[in-house]
């Protein structure tokens, strides 16, 4: 992951997606608006807990950063207030996260909103979702570096 700027600003957003036949909101991600890269990800349901376990998962040179979101409570709530901010959609504030959620879904199957396409077990979902995030943060890292030369 390359390394955080004290102007860096982290996209806030859940994801949905269907394990057996239920719907849930499966994750939340922190995206990096320079990089564009995923510096945190959990799985959980919806709730402060697991927005709580996102904060703990961001890297230390990321944690004091500025963070955009959409205007779910627990963001306000778990986020530094003085570093946070919640935004609506037209704001265009948390587009980058918005996009991400769109390519995920058009690349992985498991994540297509209101399909059969459907992982029945927790465990392979995350596997399949850690496994993208890694090429995802990789490809990144490379777009970023030819950029700079």
């Amino acid at each position: 992951m390359l390394d955080a700027e004290p102007t860096d600003v982290l996209e806030l957003d859940e994801l949905w997606s269907f394990v057996k036949l239920v719907v849930i909101r499966f994750g939340l991600i922190a995206l990096c608006r320079r990089t564009r890269q995923v510096v945190a990800y959990v799985g959980g349901q919806r709730n402060d807990k697991t927005c709580t376990d996102l904060r703990c998962r961001i890297p230390s040179d990321y944690f004091n950063l500025a963070t955009c979101s959409d205007y779910w409570s627990s963001y306000a709530e778990v986020f530094n207030p003085k570093t946070h901010r919640s935004v609506g959609k037209h704001t265009g504030l948390t587009n980058l996260v918005e996009r991400f959620n769109a390519t995920l879904r058009n690349r992985l199957g498991r994540f297509t909103r209101k399909t059969l396409s459907i992982s029945k077990k927790k465990e392979n979902y995350e596997a399949v979702l850690h496994m993208f995030l890694l090429k995802y943060n990789l490809d990144m890292k490379d777009k970023w570096i030819a950029c700079q030369i």
